[in-house]
């Protein structure tokens, strides 16, 4: 079931019944009216979830400045498949506001395209790297290559759909953003020639590092206001920066500090586990905190081997130090990994 909003008829459009789509006609019905301000709440991935007020001229600034990042034009037709209740969702239903963008809703899945005619043409849609791996182990690639534009974003993007996406002719590019920048404020082309392992800023938006090497970001998207990050980066020149990690997925294991992000790359380069993990801790009486990976899956692996298999990739003591075996792991509303929950409720 999909459900088309054009703005230009938005007064005209009848109620949906479905839930769903009604909250996406009601968001649209109050932007069209003119509504200034706007709550929002944060996905929870790194935190308590906190509702966060957010102007109509943020808004007006995010999507102008992602029109001119990405070439978007008045009349293209948007495929708006991510939660419209969270910041990446609402943000595809401001651009087809702002920008003249004919709007076709799904419900989130992992097949987004399911329930489109198959004659649809779409210039643009925002996905999940989940979303995006699923179409492609789907073989729908091709389907992917007449698309004209798609960012992806919310989580890491792995090695396995790196390597999927360069099979791809669509530009793709990753994008770097939270609710309290209004979406992304920095895009990382990820195939063809202009592909590169770093983020650019895009215009208006102001970077700078605190003591900690993380990022801070000021521009009209956050009403002119500096935001802190958690995310240790590094700046390659003045508006470009690969993320290293972030500053609370540091470890302090016997005295030692570990960048998670740092082993999960490792382990990711193995090839040996396919499905999602992640790196993570628990109280230890020697070490204080003990590095442990935790993987989605029923089927055990072979530990022994996946220490071998990272001795050359990382120290000693970056060497996770037990593996533990959840089946299915818990997400956020947006479909995020929340690992601190995952491990609470199935090993702590």
């Amino acid at each position: 079931m999909f459900y088309t909003l054009v703005p230009q008829h938005i007064f005209e459009t009848p109620v949906p019944e479905d839930a769903y789509f009604r909250q996406a006609w009601e968001f649209c019905r109050l932007y069209a009216s003119g509504q200034e301000t706007f709550v929002l709440h944060t996905s929870g991935s790194t935190g308590t979830p906190k509702p966060i007020t957010l102007t109509r001229v943020q808004m007006q600034a995010s999507a102008r400045v992602t029109q001119r990042a990405l070439d978007l034009r008045t009349g293209q037709q948007a495929l708006v498949c991510l939660n419209v209740g969270y910041i990446a969702g609402t943000m595809m239903l401001v651009r087809g506001m702002e920008l003249g963008l004919t709007m076709h809703i799904v419900a989130p899945s992992s097949q987004p395209f399911a329930s489109l005619p198959h004659d649809l043409s779409i210039d643009f849609v925002a996905v999940v790297p989940l979303q995006l791996q699923a179409m492609l182990d789907a073989g729908q690639a091709s389907v992917l290559n007449t698309l004209g534009v798609i960012i992806v974003g919310g989580a890491p993007v792995s090695q396995q759909l790196l390597e999927g996406i360069q099979r791809l002719s669509v530009p793709i590019f990753s994008t770097y953003g939270m609710t309290e920048t209004v979406s992304h404020v920095a895009l990382r082309r990820l195939n063809g020639v202009e592909a590169t392992d770093s983020y650019r800023l895009l215009e208006g938006v102001e970077a700078a590092t605190d003591e900690r090497r993380c990022l801070r970001l000021r521009g009209a998207v956050t009403n002119h206001q500096w935001i802190q990050t958690n995310d240790v980066v590094e700046f390659l020149a003045p508006r470009k920066f690969i993320i290293v990690g972030r500053a609370d997925n540091i470890i302090n294991s016997g005295g030692v500090k570990i960048q998670l992000e740092k082993v999960e790359r490792a382990v990711e380069k193995t090839e040996l586990i396919a499905s999602r993990f992640f790196a993570w801790s628990e109280s230890d009486e020697r070490l204080g905190q003990k590095l442990i990976l935790v993987v989605e899956s029923e089927k055990k692996l072979d530990s022994e081997l996946l220490q071998t298999r990272l001795i050359p990739e990382l120290l000693t003591y970056e060497l996770p130090k037990k593996v533990y075996f959840v089946k299915k792991f818990v997400e956020t509303p947006t479909g995020k990994v929340d690992k601190r929950r995952t491990f609470e409720e199935n090993i702590r």
